[in-house]
């Protein structure tokens, strides 16, 4: 738990932060544009060589739990030895894809035994996350698990205190925090290129049937192939059902919705950037619109949250929306508006926007104030924002690649990562929240602090 009194002054956090390298990766370098050129380029610096082979396991070898598996095996010095899942026909994929003498099995406890391995991956439904990430953290594994960190808010206490007490690198699987675009966005908020922080907004915007989670069922997948009840795990006992496993994440039972799924991942920027603990107050509404295809949450969800004022930043407010239904007007990106200007952040691109602002032309009114001697401030005229873009370089590997450097490097030396137990709880919490907001009609409380409903 962090205490409000040892959080430094806000002053003394923005003059640290912008004069040193920001904590927990490699510092991005900036190409200086000339004035005539307004595109800056971002740059990854050169990652150290690894000092020693990881053995990674991986529970969970569905379509994210292999995207971190290929996207880990990239970094140097990285050898996966064993993977885990429920699914017979993920298993034999794994073997054809990484070699026939790789260990598979459908029980995750057979992996965590092993002697060999060092960290694993959990890409299981959210239902699992908490007690996989518990268990291989008892077991001396290092863990990266996918977000959310846990299924429920009251999950949360125990992975933190599971990474506490084990001494191992946890890391939450956002993988845009470790961005060359958040680490920009950073740096130019805490040198107050937007002035003071008013207000944040984020969206997410998807239409088509893997994009909305209508994943296809393996034509081979039945009760002989699949071990049901290892998938269940702790959640209640239902007859087998392909669109339940297959398809997950369209039931509470095993997922926590588009906010679980994608809220979480502007939470986990934003915190990133402004190095904020949370908001205080959650509210949502949305409804099921499109995909009425059985699922049991919303695919229109809208967030607004109120972030207290802190040592590190002013009070400010936070709207986010999902949209499954039209997915024409973009991806995804974060805004940040403050008082002298605005930016637009992406894990690839910054696009910065500040005010300008002139003495006022009124020469009648400013004698009109001069004679009552009133002195009033002079009013503000605006004129068209002043606009930097700031963009990777051609050939950066990503933020997915820079997340598992983050957390290698972690795993190895036992430096901190951008994104352990408690980042994860403060960035899941809000999310997870919204759900109860939803569904319980209701507006949430979270002290973000003591990390704890209230």
């Amino acid at each position: 738990m962090i205490d409000p009194r040892a959080l430094q002054s806000r002053r003394k956090f923005l003059s640290g932060l912008a004069a040193g390298a920001l904590a927990g990766g490699a510092a991005p370098k900036f190409l200086s544009a000339t004035e005539r050129n307004r595109i800056h380029a971002l740059v990854r610096q050169t990652h150290q060589s690894a000092n020693d082979q990881v053995q990674l396991a991986v529970v969970g070898a569905g379509g994210m739990g292999m995207a971190d598996v290929e996207t880990a095996l990239t970094v140097p010095g990285v050898k996966l030895v064993a993977v885990a899942d429920c699914f017979d026909g993920r298993l034999e994929a794994a073997r054809e894809r990484y070699g026939r003498d790789l260990f598979t099995t459908r029980d995750y406890r057979e992996v965590l035994a092993r002697d060999d391995v060092d960290a694993v991956i959990c890409g299981t439904p959210d239902h699992w996350h908490k007690k996989i990430s518990v268990e291989a953290l008892r077991a001396g594994k290092s863990v990266y698990c996918e977000k959310p960190m846990v299924h429920s808010i009251a999950q949360g206490g125990d992975v933190v205190r599971a990474q506490n007490e084990s001494g191992k690198t946890f890391q939450v699987g956002s993988q845009g925090m470790s961005s060359l675009g958040n680490e920009k966005a950073k740096e130019l908020l805490a040198a107050g290129k937007i002035g003071e922080l008013n207000y944040a907004e984020g969206f997410w915007a998807r239409n088509d049937p893997i994009g909305a989670w209508q994943y296809a069922i393996p034509d081979d997948a039945s009760e002989k192939t699949v071990d049901w009840e290892m998938f269940l795990g702790d959640a209640p006992r239902t007859s087998y059902d392909p669109l339940r496993i297959f398809r997950w994440r369209n039931y509470r039972d095993y997922g926590t919705g588009v906010s679980g799924d994608l809220f979480v991942h502007l939470f986990s920027s934003l915190h990133f950037i402004t190095s904020s603990l949370g908001p205080r107050k959650i509210m949502a509404q949305g409804g099921l619109r499109y995909w009425k295809d059985g699922r049991e949450v919303p695919d229109i969800l809208l967030g607004m949250f109120d972030y207290p004022e802190t040592d590190v930043h002013p009070p400010f407010n936070l709207s986010l929306r999902v949209n499954f239904v039209d997915g024409t007007s973009g991806t995804t990106f974060l805004r940040l508006v403050g008082s002298e200007g605005a930016m637009d952040v992406t894990w690839t691109e910054v696009v910065l926007r500040r005010n300008k602002a002139v003495s006022p032309t009124d020469v009648f009114s400013q004698r009109k104030a001069d004679e009552m001697d009133q002195g009033i401030e002079a009013r503000k005229q605006m004129l068209p924002p002043a606009e930097s873009i700031y963009m990777v370089e051609d050939g950066y590997m990503g933020a997915h690649f820079d997340h598992f450097m983050n957390f290698f490097r972690g795993v190895r030396d036992g430096s901190s990562v951008n994104e352990d137990a408690e980042f994860g709880l403060r960035a899941a919490a809000p999310a997870l929240a919204c759900n109860d907001s939803y569904f319980g009609e209701q507006v949430v409380s979270w002290d973000p602090v003591k990390m704890e409903v209230m």
